[in-house]
């Protein structure tokens, strides 16, 4: 029957983190050395806006769906309320219709200093069969996924904010199915986000500008396992910096650019074999040193595997800067009611190779604020599960606090 490790990977491959249809474990031929984590939905965005300015989020204009990149910008928000829907259709390039993301988030000012946030997402990963190791069928089940946040932003100073995120993950595969002889069972992890904002408005000219910068800790928290006795995989722990330039063109029409670079913080696979220094290929004495079969990068606590993740790659420094995903993005509004967006996204071949265009368009009418993106990948391969990617989102806000 699937182990625990086979089953980790395919559900990795049916989230698909990746657009390479290649083996991506540390194990895998040539360069490819992606870094595993469990839930790799906490990793998705959940956002249309955002999602068609190339997934940057961390210091762009607050909204309802800050909390899931940088709950402390929340706190210079324009309105004292808002709610957002979105829904997420995942893995269209590949014929799937049941998989897909839902997200609802909200924010309340408390005053002008502080503010709450609130987020839950829930991933549907449609219907899977389980196997044996001959093929035989042994049940069909429909895995799903959630996560529940709890956020508080507070000012420090007129430009400086402070966020604080409490996550609550469940990922339920499939109870009653089997790995490795063992009965699978719901997951449950604890996470947390802590992230900083910096908020300057000036003047070009006689045109109001505003710069926005921000760093993000995110999904720190409890390893994940589904097996009562088996390895233990790490969320997906993130660092993100963000910056953004707003301009006012005019009275009508306003221009932003936004930069956010990311870098998970979660140890480098090893391989099991290394090649010695006559060719030869050895076991790695670096990969299990205590033999208890579970790799040695796998058995860190969660604040060493943070820290080390900054200098464990197998190739040094040059690995460990391809580790570094990249985005940007636009946004053009006129006349504060019809917005145009794009943006690029970059993952480095050997860590993921997620590379895509993203566009869409905003509509916002008093309250009401319609967004749609549509990414675009860059790697024209057969069947790319990025294809057709689409989501929507719905935002409600209420009570402009900032005339």
């Amino acid at each position: 029957m699937f182990n625990t490790k086979g089953l980790a990977y395919i559900l990795i491959f049916t989230l698909c983190m990746s657009t390479s249809l290649k083996k991506t474990s540390a194990q895998s031929s040539g360069n490819q050395n992606s870094i595993i984590t469990a839930v790799p939905f906490l990793k998705i965005v959940p956002d249309a806006r955002s999602s068609a300015m190339g997934d940057v989020g961390i210091a762009i204009d607050p909204d309802a769906n800050s909390i899931y990149f940088n709950a402390s910008n929340l706190v210079f928000a324009e309105y004292d309320f808002g709610l957002s829907l979105t829904y997420t259709s995942w893995l269209r390039g590949l014929g799937l219709d049941d998989i897909f993301l839902g997200y609802l988030s909200s924010f309340k000012k408390i005053d002008d200093k502080q503010a709450l946030g609130f987020g839950l997402r829930y991933f549907s990963v449609g219907r899977l069969q389980y196997t044996d190791d001959q093929g035989n069928s042994l049940q069909s089940v429909k895995p799903y996924e959630l996560a529940l946040d709890m956020a508080y932003a507070r000012k420090l100073g007129k430009n400086l904010s402070l966020g604080l995120t409490i996550r609550y993950i469940m990922s339920n595969l499939g109870s009653g199915a089997t790995a490795g002889g063992a009965s699978i069972k719901p997951a449950h992890a604890f996470g947390t986000d802590v992230s900083v904002s910096y908020n300057k408005t000036f003047k070009i000219g006689k045109r109001k500008s505003t710069f926005r910068a921000g760093l993000a800790l995110t999904n720190l928290g409890t390893k994940v396992s589904y097996v009562s006795e088996g390895e233990q995989d790490y969320l997906p722990a993130n660092i993100g910096i963000g910056t953004s330039l707003k301009l006012e063109l005019d009275e009508r029409n306003s221009i932003s650019i936004a930069v956010d670079i990311n870098k998970l913080l979660v140890p480098t696979p090893i391989s099991n074999y290394i090649e010695d220094k006559n060719g030869n290929t050895i076991t790695n004495p670096n990969y299990d040193e205590n033999g208890d079969g579970i790799p040695d990068y796998k058995q860190h606590s969660m604040p060493w595997a943070t820290i080390s993740s900054f200098g464990d790659a197998p190739g040094g420094a040059t690995e460990e800067f391809n580790e570094l995903m990249f985005s940007l993005g636009l946004e053009y509004w006129h006349n504060k009611q019809f917005a145009v967006r794009c943006g690029y996204y970059y993952e480095h071949q050997n860590k993921g190779n997620r590379q895509f265009f993203s566009v869409g368009v905003g509509v916002k009418y008093k309250i009401f604020n319609f967004n749609f993106s549509y990414l675009i990948p860059t790697k024209k391969a057969q069947n790319n599960p990025l294809d057709n990617t689409l989501r929507f989102s719905l935002m409600f806000n209420f009570g402009k606090t900032n005339k």
